[in-house]
């Protein structure tokens, strides 16, 4: 019998304990007698196919009571055990100690703006602007966001960045729930804490009025009443609240006296929030009004005396470092304190620095007689090669003269020092011809004169008034074809346009970004300009940039902490880097023996004084708005650059003039204070040779060049569709410069780096449309937006 037949017959039976047929039911046991019933009956006997698996409704309801009942105990044990902290605990005094490199102390940096304040001692404008800011409906809400909550737990099980709480309530329990941790124990234990004291609108609107961060070293309103307005926190009026309350979304982006991005972002926040507070009616259309327009400007910056100097540049380095690093640590948490930071600075670095700035500033400037020498604002940073240790960094005067953005991190356009990074794209993954992309090196010729049109796919670019777009260089000489060695030891800027166009600007833009240069600081790689330096890099990433040379091909992100501890529990986030390959070797070598070459005989013969060897490039812009300096030794890699703006006005104003001279250059101010600098911290140390850059790549020539006996199987660059006959070649040779000179029969001559002729000899009489060449592959919209500028200056 099957099982089915024997069930059905035991049912049938009865229970005589025959020897034939199973038991009887499904209680019944061995011999006839009862079984024991199972404490849960699942999977359900006397139950085929899926009905053995689906639970009964008692089963179903059990389970519920169960979790329900588990769950309202737990929440019950929590109300019992979870205490509401104290808000007046989380603002008491924690110092955050900043160590040097080598571990002595740097500075000891503690919160000390911190005041409490009653409700009644906070002006309703503040209190109503905070409210239409965060949360409009805190008066009338539970206090509780369950979206918000839920959102919070899928980002930190996914590992994605948490945000903060949605709510007044929520926020003001994150602000005094001190524990770093981002788990979901803690979130637990804060939505316990949320529900305890939901129903204290008073007290959670003090608490978080008075837990908030608003930036410049304050904590609670009446201290940031005092820091942005020097007034109480009753005495702030609604175009001030409103103001004030922007700052809660989030102080480093919005404080308005930071720098300009900061401030477009608050006027568009603080307009939001006299609009809100409109429409909640917690203030009328013609208070609105009175605020207009006119935003209510802060106070200047009180400066803490142990922040004078360099110091304060340093530290906000490092907090921005942090932040960006460890996303759990914003500002407010910073300030909070507790935190133990090893930096990379090197005092002596620091130090040397700076006074290789002041004594040049001091001996060349005189603002009190010349306009021109207002507003000269310098920036530096020096990078340790193969580490991406920031050892030093010049963010301006001091926060004690009243300068507080850092200039060492400033945006400013960097020029012609952007020119090495090209020539590495078009060594490194090479320029189009008719074989394709073909690794160029350093005696490649491209053409030089000055108003040279620029080709792309053999066809002139246009600019921006329609007409063939022709390159200006600092210069109007036409020394012809040159070697690209040479071309950057002149800071030429024809040859760089044009081989940006024959390698392709987004290859160029890779290249950029492989070596640290953020994203955000480039201006479009299809612009013509684009190879000429009109992106605005950061001194410190700069000089990482040029570190890569040094590093032989090695990139390390720059970093300015080394440790990080909380409490006396080390950060893991934070350590060293790791370098990783982005050039090949022998192209590091080859860029750097061209920048050896710029540093010895081209723009920046002022560092021959330091009697080492040392690469680099010196960069100017359009109309001498900036004037940069990029070099290195195989030991340390410093970016100098220089400008004039006027503080709390972000136009560059132009160097000419500036310290008598009728214009200024890269080769000027900046080469020279690298120049002093580097005697400093380098004076007793042993002298470090450049390595020998071994052969790379083939002489790769734009259509047009002479034939020179070195070059026999040299490469031209994809020519024009039309090819015109051209006269033969007259005999050429190079000079140790690079440049083009005839054989000795000929009657010019080249003596030295100069050579003479404004035509060179061997340049061949073709047609300008066969002068150059373009990479099919670069992006289109070449004669637009800086096409229609006849160029940055070169040096």
């Amino acid at each position: 019998m099957t099982r089915a037949e024997m069930r059905k017959q035991g049912r049938k039976g009865s229970g005589g304990g025959g020897s034939e047929g199973p038991p009887n039911g499904r209680n019944a046991g061995r011999n006839g007698k009862p079984g024991k019933k199972r404490l849960i009956d699942y999977p359900r006997f006397g139950k085929s196919g899926f009905k053995r698996w689906m639970p009964s409704w008692k089963q179903v309801l059990s389970l519920f009571l169960i979790f329900f009942g588990g769950g309202v105990a737990a929440i019950g044990v929590a109300f019992a055990v979870i205490p509401v902290p104290n808000a007046k605990d989380s603002i008491k005094l924690q110092n955050n100690i900043y160590y040097w490199a080598n571990g002595d102390e740097m500075v000891r940096k503690g919160d000390t703006n911190k005041q409490w304040a009653e409700l009644s001692e906070i002006s309703r404008p503040a209190q109503d602007a905070a409210i239409a800011a965060e949360n409009e409906t805190f008066r009338t809400d539970s206090g509780i966001d369950p979206k918000g909550i839920a959102r919070a737990v899928y980002k930190m099980a996914t590992g994605g960045e948490t945000q903060g709480g949605s709510t007044i309530t929520q926020q003001y329990v994150k602000n005094v729930y001190l524990s770093q941790e981002q788990t979901l124990s803690r979130k637990a234990k804060e939505f316990v804490i949320a529900l305890k004291i939901a129903d204290d609108k008073d007290g959670i609107l003090t608490g978080y009025l008075n837990t908030s961060w608003y930036g410049r070293g304050a904590t609670g309103i009446q201290a940031a009443s005092q820091a942005y307005y020097g007034v109480d926190a009753s005495k702030v009026d609604i175009c001030q609240g409103a103001m004030l309350a922007g700052l809660l979304k989030g102080a480093a982006l919005y404080d308005p006296t930071l720098n300009q991005g900061n401030r477009d972002r608050m006027q568009e926040r603080w307009n939001y929030v006299l609009d809100r507070m409109q429409a909640t009616k917690a203030i009328t259309a013609e208070e609105r009004a009175k605020c207009g327009p006119k935003f209510p400007e802060p106070i200047e910056v009180k400066a803490p005396a142990n922040m004078n100097g360099e110091i304060y540049y340093l530290v906000e380095t490092v907090n921005n470092f942090i932040t960006a690093k460890d996303k759990t640590i914003d500002g407010a948490k910073l300030a909070r304190g507790g935190y133990q930071i090893y930096t990379t600075f090197e005092k002596d670095k620091v130090d040397a620095l700076k006074t290789a700035v002041d004594q040049v500033k001091s001996e060349s400037l005189e603002p009190n007689r010349r306009e021109a020498d207002k507003f000269v604002q310098v920036g530096a940073a020096s990078v340790r090669p193969n580490d991406g240790a920031i050892v030093a960094l010049y963010g301006g005067d001091g926060i004690e003269n009243g300068h507080y953005s850092n200039n060492a991190d400033s945006k400013v356009p960097v020029g012609s020092t952007f020119k090495p990074f090209v020539l590495a794209a078009a060594m490194q993954y090479g320029v189009q011809t008719k074989n394709g992309p073909t690794q160029l090196n350093q005696d490649s010729l491209y053409l030089a004169d000055n108003l040279s049109p620029i080709y792309r796919d053999g066809k002139p670019l246009m600019g921006d008034d329609g007409k063939p777009y022709k390159q200006r260089n600092d210069s109007p000489s036409k020394p012809g074809y040159v070697t690209l060695k040479r071309a950057m030891q002149s800071s030429y800027n024809v040859p760089f346009v044009q081989l940006g166009q024959d390698v392709g600007g987004a290859n160029v833009e890779k290249m950029v970004k492989e070596l640290g240069i953020l994203p955000g600081s480039l201006e479009p790689s299809s612009t013509i300009t684009f190879p000429l330096g009109t992106s605005h890099p950061s001194s410190i990433r700069m000089a990482s940039a040029y570190s890569v040379f040094a590093a032989r091909g090695q990139q390390t992100d720059p970093y300015s902490v080394s440790k990080l501890l909380y409490n006396n529990v080390e950060n893991p986030a934070f350590g060293k880097p790791q370098p990783k390959k982005v050039l090949e070797q022998a192209v590091a070598d080859n860029i750097t023996d061209v920048l050896e070459n710029v540093a010895k005989n081209g723009t920046g013969t002022k560092t021959n004084a330091l009697g080492r060897p040392v690469a680099g490039k010196t960069g100017t812009t359009d109309a001498g708005t900036s004037a940069w300096w990029a070099g290195y030794t195989p030991e340390l890699s410093t970016a100098i650059g220089m400008w004039r703006e006027e503080a709390g006005n972000p136009k560059l104003l132009s160097l000419n003039g500036t310290a008598g001279h009728e214009s200024v250059h890269g080769g000027d101010f900046p080469t020279e204070i690298f120049t002093r600098y580097m005697k400093i911290v380098l004076k007793d140390k042993p002298v470090q040779d450049f390595p020998n850059p071994a052969p790379w790549g083939q002489e790769v020539d734009s259509s047009g060049a002479p034939v020179s006996p070195s070059a026999g199987s040299s490469t031209s660059a994809s020519a024009p569709a039309e090819q015109s006959s051209a006269p033969a070649e007259p005999t050429t040779s190079k000079s140790p410069d690079g440049s083009l000179t005839p054989s000795p029969s000929n009657s010019s001559t080249c003596q030295g780096n100069n050579c003479g002729p404004s035509k060179s000899p061997g340049r061949p009489s073709k047609s300008p449309s066969e002068s150059a060449s373009g990479s099919p592959s670069a992006p289109p919209g070449g004669g637009g937006g800086a096409g229609n500028l006849l160029g940055m200056m070169g040096q």
